[in-house]
Formats: structure tokens, C-alpha cells, sequence
């Protein structure tokens, strides 16, 4: 399956998981209706028991999703998770911090917070969120150090798949709906221990009554809970792993994880069991060590097997007797194995010409390959180490980023700067004008937007009244005169939607449903400044937008219409085009790529431009479209 296709069945997983909680819900109301008939006989109590029973639920729920409201951060932390530093120079963080940055570049995503659970010996890792924009990944102390480089990576690739597949959504959601469901056995171990050390009284039937029913509700709301997680975590999981092969396009990292957490003491095991039974269903591997029914990942072995079909029971029982032995290094196997790093590959030149596909695009959303993965190392290893520290300093990212947007126009920059100036502050704008003078007017046009992606971890430490501000600013800049280019507009624009999504993560977590009809006017729009920006006469842009338009609405006849304030003209359009369902982002995708791609030639800018666009919808590409 492709990214959309996953998207979509991701929406179609979510609608059948509310089912199953409409059901399993309806099960314990039954139940505690069916104690409450049994003690009273009473239709008022039972209506009162029905009642009370669903609001317990939803109430727990809507707690529960509230306080993860803040995205995955909350999830890192409750595991006792520590943030690493951008600026580390620890060896196995830096390591993990490299490997984080190259997957997220290779994707076209934000780089995510990264967090190491220290005090957990077990290989494990999970990945937390609502959306790109909040993500973190988290990965634990055993992880580190008995992984090397291409263990890590699969690990890693493993969980970036959770979070382009549209899973942590999914996960979130189902912790706050589970912990709903289990807050009446909650409430009912209370009242069973007032039952027990209440003494005797007139009321010590109602209390025993009520003890009882703690006792089977409890039990039933776990039965329930853990069933339905099980079942939506081994789907997704298996999906996981697939995806993350595709990703890397080998198997020997992932597998061989696979096969030091079978053959290791600590395995995949996590310590903190309480909180790790509540977000099993997140974690690369068993943390508590249910099987069967409530198995939240599939077998270890049937992994493994999944990716080396002759790999079987005796020879984990050899790596298991050579690991009491001597346990592994990660760090020491890739001295050993030569994994200190990507060779990386040469970046093409800025004035190179690209030959790409609408359905070639269409494909590479959300799907790095391993072609992706060593330019990634070579765009990191390109950005300018005076960039990189601008990058990881909190006084410095946000002048950094407004660099990245001021024009290459003199005047027009002046202009910008005296926006910047106006509602930040005056040294800030000379900051941001000194850096686009200096180090960005001449920066390769693939390195802008892994700049911005390197930067933004940082920018999210910013308190929010900064966030806030930061976001008013880009907008002037972006509007300046109406006179900024469109690929500048769209990098503001993306940026804003970053750290809009960053500041409020569940109000932004959708899934979309809107079909094409029902935008034809934006993404007419869309395709018509797309065209204008690249094509000279306009013969040829209206060829290019007739060429788009035909892709996704073949039956329109909407004329080229060019608006008359430039690319100005978008801000309509972003909201309605972002609400598409998955496949009809697919379909547009194609239709924009269609667009500028229409003459035969794409220029590595016009990539950019079309990255850019496809990363504002949610729709990441990785860093080169062409692939040989």
C-alpha cells in the first residue's frame, strides 16, 4: 500500500475501533444493568445504573485524551523518558540523534523530539503523537546500547512508519477510550475496599453489592480493553515492519533487533509495567508480555520469519547462549562492521532538470528509499556547520527560520525586515537579514527545506506567547507587497502549520473527508497559481493547469483564471484541500506534479516548490523526486 492507501486504511481501522468500543461500552453497561435488576428489581436504579455507567466511560475517556492533549510528550514523559539535546555530543545520542534526523529528511517530516527511557535495560522504542508536527520518538537505554547503526535504523524507520501511517492518532485515542473503559473497575476497587474495612452497618448489603459489581465489571472492562487494543496493535504492527523494510530496502536491521530482543535477559521488557501496560500497544516490542488473545504485537519468531523465512526457534537458542556470554555492543559492531555512518551521495546541481511522473510522485509520499536515506546523509553533511548551530540554539532558530523566507529582492527584504522589526523586535530582524545575506542567498535549494526541518524541535521549546508572535511575523513576511515568491509563501506556510499543529495537536488530528467536487474552486486556485509561477507565457501555463485539472476533476470545465494577487490568493485554499479524503489527495498530488511537470522539465527549485506544497497538506516527499 502506498501512503494513501495507508491513510485510508488507518481512517477505516479508527471507524471499526469505535465500534468495538460502542460495543465492549454496551457490554459493561449490560453487565452492571444485569447486577444492579438482580440487587433491586428496580427500573429507576437500573436507568440510574445505565446512566451512570456511560457517563464513568466518557468521562474517563475525555480525561484521559485531555491530558495527552500536548501530543507525545506527556506519553516520553510518563515513562520517565529524558529529552536529548540537539546539541549533544554524547556518542550513542549523537548517534540516535543522527539516525532521527537522516529518516526524518529522508521522509520530508519535521525532525521529532527525541526521548531515551535511561533506566530501562529492555530493546524497545515507540513513537507518540497526533500528528508530524507533535511527534516524538522515544527509545529506550537497552536500545542504545546493544543495537548497532543498522538495528537502530530499522527501530527507528520502524516507528517513523507509525507516525506517516497515521497510527499515533489511533494510539492516543484508544489510551484515553481504554482508560474510560477500565475507570469503572477503577471506581469499583474503591468501593470494594470500603466493603472490606467499612465495618457492619445497615448498609453492608449495598456495599457488598457494590463490591460485586466492582469485582465483574472490573473484570470485564479489562477483558474488553486488552482484546480490542491486541487486536488493532498486531494489525498495525505488521504493517509497521513492512513498511519500515520498504523504508530502509533491507532487512538485516530490523531483523536483527528482532533477534536480540528474543535472545537477550531484558528482551523487550519494560520496568515501569503499570504505565507500560496502558501504552504496550505504542512499543516496537513486547513490553509486558501478554500472548494470545491479548498479544498486543504478533509472535517474535513469525516476525523474524517475516523477514528471513529459513531463520527458526534453534538458532535464537544459539544467539540466546552466545549473548549470556558475551552480550553485544552496539557501538563496538559498528566499528566493526563499518556503520559508523552514510556514504552519502553527491547532491545534483541547482540548475539540474528532473524527469519525474505524476504517479512516480504520487508513490514517494511518505515512502523513502534507501536512495533517499544516503541523500539525507549527504544534505546533512552539505548544510553549512554555521547553519547547523543556528539550527540548534533556541536564541538563534527563529531568526534562522525568518532568514529562510526573506526575499533575494533587496527592497522587498528591507520591507520584510522592517515587518520582523515591527513585531518582534529590531535585532531580530538584523539578525535574519544577516543570515540571508550571508548564508542562505547562496544555499543549494535542497538544503532549505531539511534546514527548516532541522530547526523545528528547537523552535517548539519557544514558550507559546513567542510561538504565537513567531507565527504573526511569518505572515507579514510571507504577504510582504504581495510580492514574495511562491516558494518563499508556501515555506511560510508550512511553518505555520507546523507550529500551529505543534501548539494544539488534538484540535488538528483529522482524518479527511471531503471529495473533489466540493473544492473545485480552491484547488482550481491552487493549480492556477502553480502554473502561472511556472510558465512564462501564459499559452503555456494554461496548458499546464488544463493538464492538472483533468487529473483530478476530468468532467470541469473551470477556465484558467489566474487571480490577481499572485500567490496571496492561496490563503483560501489550504483548509479546504487539507480536509480531502486520502485517495483524493492522491489525486491531487498527481495534479499539481501534472502542473509543473507539464513543459517536460522540472527544475530542482520546482521540486522544492512542489515538496513544499505537498508538505503544507500533509502529504511529506522525500528530498529528491527522481530516483534512479
Amino acid at each position: 500500500m502506498n501512503f494513501f492507501e495507508q491513510q485510508a486504511a488507518a481512517r477505516r481501522t479508527s471507524a471499526r475501533l469505535v465500534i468495538l468500543m460502542l460495543l465492549a461500552v454496551g457490554g459493561i453497561v449490560l453487565a452492571v444493568d444485569g447486577v444492579v435488576w438482580v440487587a433491586t428489581q428496580s427500573p429507576r436504579m437500573v436507568l440510574f445504573a445505565t446512566l451512570s455507567s456511560i457517563a464513568v466511560i466518557a468521562i474517563g475517556s475525555l480525561y484521559r485524551i485531555a491530558s495527552l492533549g500536548g501530543g507525545g510528550e506527556p506519553v516520553a514523559q510518563q515513562l520517565g523518558g529524558t529529552l536529548v539535546p540537539e546539541n549533544t555530543t554524547e556518542p550513542s545520542l549523537r548517534r540516535l540523534r543522527n539516525v532521527v534526523e537522516e529518516i526524518s529528511i529522508a521522509s520530508g517530516v519535521p525532525v521529532p523530539k527525541i526521548y531515551v527511557l535511561e533506566h530501562e535495560a529492555g530493546i524497545n522504542a515507540f513513537a507518540a503523537g497526533y500528528s508530524t508536527s507533535d511527534a516524538v520518538v522515544a527509545v529506550t537505554r537497552g536500545a542504545l546500547d546493544r543495537l548497532n547503526r543498522d538495528e537502530l535504523q530499522g527501530v527507528v524507520a520502524h516507528e517513523f512508519s507509525h507516525i506517516l501511517n497515521g497510527d499515533m492518532r489511533l494510539n492516543i485515542r484508544l489510551v484515553g477510550v481504554l482508560f474510560g473503559i477500565l475507570m469503572i473497575g477503577l471506581i469499583g476497587r474503591k468501593i470494594l475496599e470500603h466493603g472490606r474495612f467499612g465495618g457492619r452497618g445497615k448498609n453492608v448489603g449495598a456495599i457488598l453489592v457494590a463490591a460485586l459489581v466492582a469485582m465483574i465489571i472490573g473484570y470485564i472492562g479489562l477483558f474488553f480493553g486488552r482484546m480490542i487494543k491486541a487486536g488493532v496493535s498486531r494489525t498495525r504492527e505488521k504493517l509497521a515492519d513492512a513498511s519500515a523494510v520498504q523504508f530502509t530496502r533491507q532487512t538485516r536491521g530490523l531483523s536483527g533487533a528482532l533477534k536480540k530482543i528474543g535472545g537477550l535477559h531484558d528482551g523487550s521488557r519494560l520496568n515501569q509495567r503499570s504505565d507500560a501496560e496502558e501504552v504496550s500497544h505504542m512499543l516496537f516490542g513486547d513490553g509486558i508480555g501478554f500472548s494470545g488473545l491479548f498479544a498486543t504485537h504478533p509472535p517474535l519468531l513469525e516476525r523474524i520469519r517475516a523477514l528471513e523465512p529459513k531463520f527458526g526457534g534453534e538458532e535464537l537458542a544459539r544467539l540466546q547462549a552466545q549473548w549470556i556470554a558475551s552480550p553485544p555492543d552496539g557501538m563496538q559492531e559498528d566499528v566493526a562492521l563499518g556503520l559508523a555512518g552514510g556514504s552519502g551521495s553527491r547532491l545534483p546541481g541547482a540548475t539540474q532538470e528532473l524527469s519525474v511522473t505524476p504517479p512516480m510522485v504520487a508513490a514517494q509520499v511518505a515512502a523513502p528509499a534507501a536512495d533517499d536515506y544516503r541523500r539525507a546523509d549527504s544534505i546533512v553533511i552539505a548544510i553549512p556547520d554555521a547553519l547547523r548551530d543556528l539550527a540548534s540554539e533556541r536564541a538563534s532558530v527563529m531568526p534562522l527560520l525568518l532568514g529562510l523566507l526573506l526575499a533575494d529582492d533587496e527592497a522587498l527584504a528591507q520591507h520584510q525586515h522592517m515587518e520582523i522589526a515591527a513585531r518582534l523586535d529590531g535585532e531580530m530582524a538584523d539578525h535574519a537579514l544577516r543570515i540571508h545575506q550571508q548564508l542562505i542567498a547562496d544555499l543549494h535549494p535542497m538544503l532549505r527545506l531539511p534546514l527548516a526541518a532541522l530547526a523545528f524541535p528547537v523552535l517548539r521549546l519557544r514558550p507559546r506567547p513567542q510561538l504565537d508572535a513567531f507565527m504573526d511575523t511569518v505572515h507579514a513576511v510571507v504577504h510582504a507587497d504581495g510580492q514574495v515568491s511562491l516558494f518563499e509563501y508556501c515555506l511560510g506556510r508550512l511553518l505555520t502549520v507546523q507550529v500551529r499543529e505543534s501548539l494544539d495537536p488534538s484540535r488538528y488530528a483529522r482524518f479527511g473527508r471531503r471529495k473533489p467536487g466540493s473544492v473545485r474552486n480552491e484547488f482550481a486556485t491552487l493549480l492556477a497559481v502553480v502554473a502561472q509561477a511556472g510558465h512564462e507565457d501564459r499559452a503555456s501555463a494554461q496548458h499546464a493547469y488544463l493538464a492538472g485539472l483533468q487529473r483530478v476533476l476530468p468532467r470541469d470545465h473551470l477556465p484558467y483564471a489566474p487571480p490577481g494577487n499572485g500567490v496571496l490568493a492561496l490563503d483560501a485554499v489550504w483548509e479546504p484541500l487539507d480536509a480531502l479524503d486520502p485517495l483524493a489527495k492522491q489525486a491531487m498530488v498527481e495534479a499539481v506534479t501534472a502542473a509543473v511537470s507539464h513543459d517536460g522539465r522540472v527544475s530542482v527549485a520546482e521540486a522544492e516548490l512542489l515538496r513544499t506544497i505537498c508538505g503544507a497538506l500533509h502529504c511529506p516527499l522525500p528530498p529528491m523526486l527522481e530516483r534512479g
